[in-house]
């Protein structure tokens, strides 16, 4: 596993946001973020719940993403967002909220643009 990003929710509108329908949420990209935040900004319709939609992520590049999650509790199952990476969100045992990537293509790509 590799670090990407920290995940942090936010309820104010960030600049450069980049939309998410299947968890209607706004989201900056890390890529731009001195220290890879990724602010989300989610929508009250979403279907985000309990501590995905409540509490910071730390985010993983992950070369297999069934495999790195194996043992973890599933709180939000794979799912493809903009073409570019493959996602699911976790619960550790210690309840920290983690999410693992796996990217497509070289990994430098974030909804179609290249940082």
């Amino acid at each position: 596993m590799t670090f990407d990003h920290i995940g942090l929710i936010t309820k104010k509108k960030k600049a450069n946001e980049d939309w998410v329908e299947s968890t209607r949420v706004w989201v900056t990209s890390p890529k731009n973020h001195p220290f890879h935040v990724e602010w989300l900004r989610f929508e009250p319709d979403t279907p985000v719940k309990g501590p995905v939609r409540t509490q910071p992520h730390v985010a993983y590049r992950v070369k297999n993403l069934e495999k790195a999650a194996k043992g973890l509790k599933v709180l939000i199952e794979p799912f493809e967002v903009g073409g570019f990476v493959r996602v699911g969100f976790y619960q550790a045992e210690d309840d920290a909220v983690v999410e693992l990537m796996q990217y497509v293509g070289d990994g430098k790509a974030w909804f179609g643009k290249k940082k």
